[in-house]
């Protein structure tokens, strides 16, 4: 789509207006491993609810999904820390996973024993269960 999708389109990435704000009243903060940026206002607010706080937002590498964004650049984006999330985190364990994106909603959804999805049989109750009726 190009340009035209720049200009037009806000799921699937910033739009030109974004990117122009970004670049104008933004200051790039850091890179997380997906390749999504973070900003923060130049100038921190003088009145209003928010007085002394600085607006903080992030510009997706891809589509826009917060379920993207990791737990430590989603704690600095919600202001539990004013330090860069580079400076707070912890060694990579061993154990760790990687990151993989929500599957909600597309063919690599998590379907479990007896969904619709994957022909609707699910195994017989056993003794332990009695189905409720409104007679009873």
């Amino acid at each position: 789509m190009g340009i035209l999708g720049k200009i037009f389109t806000w799921w699937d990435g910033a739009t030109i207006g974004t990117l122009f704000n970004s670049a104008l009243t933004g200051e790039h903060v850091g890179t997380d491993a997906q390749g999504n940026k973070y900003y923060r206002t130049k100038k921190v607010r003088k009145d209003g609810p928010f007085a002394g706080t600085e607006r903080r937002w992030v510009i997706y590498n891809g589509a826009n999904d917060a379920s993207r964004v990791p737990a430590e650049w989603h704690g600095w984006l919600h202001h539990s820390y004013d330090g860069v999330p580079e400076s707070f985190l912890p060694p990579a364990r061993i154990w760790e996973a990687e990151f993989t994106p929500n599957a909600t909603g597309t063919a690599q959804a998590y379907r479990p024993q007896g969904a619709l999805e994957r022909g609707g049989k699910r195994a017989a109750a056993t003794g332990d269960y009695e189905a409720w009726s409104p007679d009873a």
